[in-house]
């Protein structure tokens, strides 16, 4: 297997500030969207640089309108005890990714007769957004809408690849295929909850693998998330950790405060 790394996840948006130190990603077609808009850490930051970056960040955001301010840590490695703590206090919202890659010839995954898999055509595509906006609902409507919008430009860029599940007919998942030169990543996996378990995830997969068999296939699971065990028993590689924070800032308009995703704008 070739040498998979962070480096290897797709990322919407542009680089709009690099150096040694840190690099800020921005993405003003989706203000709203957490992991396209952040400061990405080359090197652990002490508590001190942590709290310049994050001042500069709210102010950069502020200007855009924006309700977040998101960091991601260097992978492999904790953030130091003051660190955590600061982020703790001060309301941050901090986790783990973990990264998982395989070669296709490995998948060990159900192959199950109910479920069909497909990738989305126009007949289909609203389908396809409206389970997408069900799910982004629970963001806020304001984020739903945005996305479902992104989603639809989405449909015709030829390194993207939406698809999506039926279970006897009825839909049941998606996800979105990032194709890279090497790489397929498996983004944005999800099963309507009434039709979880199954086999509609492994389906998924399967379909990916038999797509492109001669690429590595590479994921990024929440490492809170039990679905890296089913990655684990597929047959995924576990190839890494990477900690990051988010924070969430109340939204300001005619003197009233709302909650961060509830406002209709």
């Amino acid at each position: 297997m070739q040498n998979i790394t962070f480096e290897n996840i797709h990322v919407s948006g542009k680089v709009i500030l690099e150096n040694d130190f840190f690099r800020q990603v921005h993405f003003e077609e989706m203000l709203n969207q957490y992991d396209s808009n952040f400061i990405e850490f080359k090197r652990m930051p002490t508590l001190e640089q942590f709290q310049e970056k994050a001042d500069y960040l709210r102010e950069f955001h502020d200007k855009y309108g924006q309700e977040h301010i998101r960091f991601y840590f260097p992978p492999n490695e904790k953030p130091s005890g003051d660190l955590q703590q600061y982020m703790e206090d001060g309301g941050f919202q901090t986790g783990f990714l973990e990264l998982y890659a395989i070669e296709p010839s490995k998948f060990k995954g159900k192959d199950t007769a109910d479920i069909e898999v497909k990738e989305v055509s126009e007949e289909d595509l609203h389908i396809y957004l409206q389970l997408q906006y069900d799910e982004d609902s629970s963001y806020g409507v304001n984020y739903a809408e945005s996305k479902r919008e992104f989603n639809r430009k989405q449909f015709d860029t030829p390194a993207l690849q939406q698809i999506l599940a039926f279970y006897k007919g009825e839909p049941a998942g998606y996800t979105d295929i990032i194709i890279g030169a090497k790489t397929v990543e498996i983004d944005n996996l999800a099963v309507i909850e009434k039709l979880q378990k199954k086999g509609a995830g492994s389906k998924i997969q399967r379909f990916v693998m038999e797509s492109f068999p001669d690429k590595t296939v590479i994921l990024v699971a929440d490492g809170d998330d039990t679905a890296k065990e089913m990655y684990k028993k597929q047959n995924y590689q576990y190839l890494g950790f990477r900690y990051d924070t988010l924070k969430l800032f109340p939204i300001k308009e005619n003197g009233k405060e709302y909650e961060p995703g509830t406002l209709k704008i």
